[in-house]
């Protein structure tokens, strides 16, 4: 089998979308060398626009024209999928799982193991080249398959390879749904802002400016999140009246709780 495409992705999300973004931009991946399907006429038309990369509504070209193919399918309709490419994988395929809860050892089962499978949970800012990026190599993966997907993956921001498996669901849970926690919380503040008397746009502008900084500075001086709330933070102050605030209403627990809840769920979805 000659392929005529370096990489190519099965299914056209909004994943898949900051992946190839972010792999374009750094020069892992040349327009040209990829190749994305999917079943929307829409998504397939954005890729092409957008990246560049050859598009087509059928996946088993995918798997017969790329070595490297990224599984970009929601989880729950992946057996489907696989049962229509099972005999199309070979040991020459290398197979990049981004699927949630999807173990590597059910992604070989459903492709007849036969495709090397690496797993892998990213995270939506790796579109602006501030992702993490959870790797975990399947039983078959070789040193070099995990440089190369470690390659692919820094280019969208940082990569954590983790060696047990089932703590990939973990990452899915801190980092894979963590932006949408956070964005939930910035809204939330926006919120608080407009009923202080701000207009939504001051207020998002103050509340954006605000995280932003603190990201940087947990990140820049390598503190810890508690030390520099204790430096925000006054005895008997307004910062001091707000999380007295949070504790009280279990905002803590509850995040503790939400965290949890993405875990179990990516379990689930394995399951």
């Amino acid at each position: 089998m000659d392929f005529r495409h370096a990489f190519g992705s099965i299914g056209a999300g909004h994943m898949a979308e900051a992946v190839i973004a972010a792999a374009i931009r750094g020069g892992v991946c040349r327009p040209r060398d990829s190749l994305v399907s999917d079943p929307l006429p829409e998504r397939r038309t954005l890729f092409a626009d957008r990246f560049g990369v050859a598009v087509t509504a059928d996946n088993a070209r995918v798997v017969s024209e790329c070595a490297c193919v990224m599984l970009a399918v929601k989880p729950q309709g992946f057996a489907e999928v696989a049962a229509e490419l099972r005999d199309l994988f070979t040991p020459r395929h290398l197979a990049v799982s981004i699927m949630a809860g999807v173990s590597t050892a059910r992604v070989s089962e459903l492709l007849g193991g036969r495709p090397r499978v690496v797993r892998v949970m990213p995270n939506l800012p790796i579109m602006v080249g501030a992702g993490m990026s959870g790797l975990c190599a399947g039983p078959s993966a070789t040193p070099e398959d995990m440089e190369l997907v470690r390659r692919l993956f820094d280019t969208g921001g940082e990569t954590l390879v983790v060696s047990d498996e089932s703590m990939i669901d973990a990452v899915t849970a801190v980092s894979g749904s963590g932006p949408a926690y956070f964005y939930a919380f910035v809204e939330a503040i926006v919120a608080g802002g407009t009923a202080c008397g701000l207009t939504e746009a001051e207020a998002l502008r103050l509340a954006r400016a605000a995280c932003l900084g603190a990201g940087r500075m947990m990140i820049d001086t390598g503190e810890s999140p508690a030390e520099l709330r204790r430096k925000v933070t006054s005895r008997g102050g307004t910062t001091q009246a707000a999380l007295d605030h949070l504790a009280g209403c279990g905002v803590d627990r509850a995040i503790r709780e939400a965290v949890l809840a993405a875990f179990r769920r990516a379990r689930e979805l394995g399951s």
